[in-house]
């Protein structure tokens, strides 16, 4: 939103960019330098690596910001690039990758859980690559945005990968490796081909015992919190502490484990759902210290333009504010944060019970097998289906050969999952997971310093959860039933036994009060038609429940916000021009008024 407070100067460690390729070196190089230049301070670390043989391609890497703990060793014998989420690294151990092999070889690589993003683009016979977006963005010649990747943003409230918001920049994709031959003779290169690192697959055999499973799941839990403690000290640990399932079993695996920890919970005020107080039955349980971060509006409203540029992509969802403010809060106390994020993807949360029941019905009626990837495009909750309404004409018209169903299809392909809870989880996984939760908590976390272990995003763990039969996973109402069982000793039974709920963050009781004049300004008309994309009045068609019946209560809060992050991503991220306002809005006039008015006019 506009007219902010001046914002704090923010921390962002371990980032990389990088080229390799045929070129003018000194062009190259000068290029480089600037983005360096531009993004170094005097107290942080850069190194440059160098090789030139022949007619091999020429390369170089600037590591930005960096910290020793986070980035790979520069005598590694092939990876010239590295960064890892957590801070730990072992030969093997990396979020993602630069490899260079025979001199002739590029591999840009990425763990399945997407935990780090990373980008690359050509240039000529060059290929960029960079661990922030922002980054290659100094590269790009007249960067412009990329509609579909805009179009994928309305429909999930991230862009899909490979897709980013600019055109000629890409994302490796979460679980691939891209790998670039070059031609010596001729100093060209390949296209690149894209090579699968692992599969979420349904197992062949399923574990139907719950004794056997329970006993299997502690193991698993317990050695997946051992490989990421392994580097710990006395220093204390923090923990997003949401008084949820999946953020308690991870505090009290760390308390089991010996480690000091502070639990740093959300206070959202009358206007949110309070969670705070499973978390604070969880911290007296577990004998830990709880922090009660305030996310009022004028925090949020504050904090709001450092997030986004702290997350370098655009992300529409709510949590993304309340949860810098976590790390902000954090960093003043530890430097490695645990979250609970990817239980719900592992073991079938909440979200998936109207999606069995329609593949079910979609068993029965084997000539609708369309209609269960729609029935999960509607899981999003965004504005698919409002194209028509939303965009202006000319962009209506580019996005008209578009399919969101394609950016979805292979996350949910019965070939690799045929129970349907296994191939919702496999979705969940490769979409929701990698390419929107795990990211943007790494983004924040970096933001202030911190490294971001979750001890659910741990592989042996996953593959083994599709081992494990469904009826284990949700069972009847149940959901999420397995891990509940493994863990219900080490937890209160009113945390580990509740029904599940969402973050309660009050986007809609924002917007409609305390956001409601910056509303006007951020997603003011007039911006609106120097932008050219959306309806200059989409805003005041959302507020006035004009745009949809599925966009009431929440849903309003919910594509209101998304529309803000992305107007604030394109202005403080893209440097695109905001444009002038205008005032042929009802934002301009007091809420209460408006909906005195409104109740006149009807």
């Amino acid at each position: 939103m506009e007219n902010m407070p001046p914002r704090e100067k923010i921390n962002q460690p371990q980032q990389f960019i990088g080229y390799w390729g045929y070129g003018s070196r000194c062009e190259l190089e000068a290029r480089l330098s600037i983005i360096k230049t531009l993004h170094t301070t005097s107290d942080q670390l850069s190194d440059l690596d160098l090789l030139t043989e022949n007619n091999y391609p020429i390369w170089n890497v600037a590591h930005i910001g960096f910290s020793q703990q986070s980035i790979l060793p520069i005598h590694h014998p092939e990876r010239i690039a590295a960064i890892s989420a957590s801070g730990i690294f072992t030969y093997l151990n990396s979020d993602i990758w630069v490899k260079l092999q025979r001199s002739d070889r590029l591999i840009l690589g990425r763990e399945p859980f997407g935990k780090v993003p990373l980008y690359w683009m050509q240039q000529g016979q060059v290929i960029w690559f960079a661990s922030r977006l922002q980054l290659l963005l100094k590269v790009v010649e007249n960067p412009e945005v990329n509609i579909p990747a805009l179009y994928g943003y309305s429909c999930f409230s991230y862009v899909p990968n490979p897709l980013t918001p600019v055109s000629q920049i890409f994302a490796v994709p979460a679980g691939e490796e891209l790998v670039w031959q070059s031609q010596s003779e001729s100093q060209r290169l390949w296209a690149p081909i894209s090579q699968r690192l692992s599969q979420w697959c349904e197992a062949g055999v399923q574990i139907k015992d719950e004794t056997t499973a329970v006993k299997q799941l502690q193991a698993l839990l317990q050695q997946a919190v051992e490989r990421q403690i392994s580097d710990l000290t006395d220093e204390p640990v923090g923990v997003f502490l949401s008084g949820g399932l999946d953020s308690s079993v991870v505090a009290a695996l760390l308390v089991q484990a010996g480690i000091k920890v502070i639990g740093y919970t959300l206070d959202f005020g009358k206007a949110g759902i309070s969670e705070s107080l499973y978390a604070e039955i969880v911290a007296q349980h577990l004998q830990i210290p709880l922090v009660k971060v305030d996310a009022n509006p004028h925090q949020i409203q504050k904090a709001l333009i450092s997030t986004v540029q702290a997350l370098d992509l655009p992300f529409g969802d709510g949590v993304t504010v309340p949860l810098f403010l976590l790390g902000q809060r954090a960093s003043q106390d530890t430097r490695v944060i645990f979250n609970g994020e990817g239980g719900d993807q592992l073991f079938a949360g909440w979200t998936n019970k109207p999606l069995i029941a329609a593949g079910v019905y979609q068993n029965e009626n084997l000539s609708i097998q369309e209609n269960f990837i729609q029935q999960y495009l509607r899981t999003f909750h965004r504005l698919w289906g409002y194209e028509a309404q939303i965009y202006q004409p000319h962009i209506y018209d580019q996005i008209q050969n578009l399919h969101p169903e394609d950016w979805i299809a292979e996350a949910l392909d019965p070939e690799y999952c045929t129970a349907v809870l296994h191939r919702l989880r496999r979705a969940s996984l490769m979409l929701k997971g990698s390419q929107n939760i795990h990211p943007r908590a790494t983004a924040l976390g970096f933001a202030h310093g911190l490294f971001v272990r979750s001890p659910f995003c741990d592989l042996p763990l996953a593959e083994w959860t599709f081992q494990v039969s469904g009826e284990l996973c949700l069972q009847g109402v149940c959901e999420k039933y397995i891990l509940k069982r493994a863990v219900e000793n080490l937890l209160p039974s009113e945390i580990v036994w509740r029904q599940k709920r969402g973050m309660g963050v009050p986007l809609t009781s924002w917007c409609l009060n305390e956001f409601w004049n910056q509303i006007g300004k951020c997603l003011n008309p007039g911006k609106l038609r120097v932008e050219n994309r959306f309806s200059p009045h989409l805003a005041a068609q959302i507020v006035g429940g004009k745009l949809g019946a599925t966009i009431q209560g929440r849903r309003i809060g919910e594509i209101l916000w998304l529309l803000i992050m992305w107007q604030l991503w394109r202005v403080y991220v893209f440097s695109e021009e905001s444009g002038q306002e205008s005032f042929d809005h009802p934002f301009w006039i007091p809420q209460k008024l408006w909906r005195f008015q409104k109740k006149w006019q009807a």
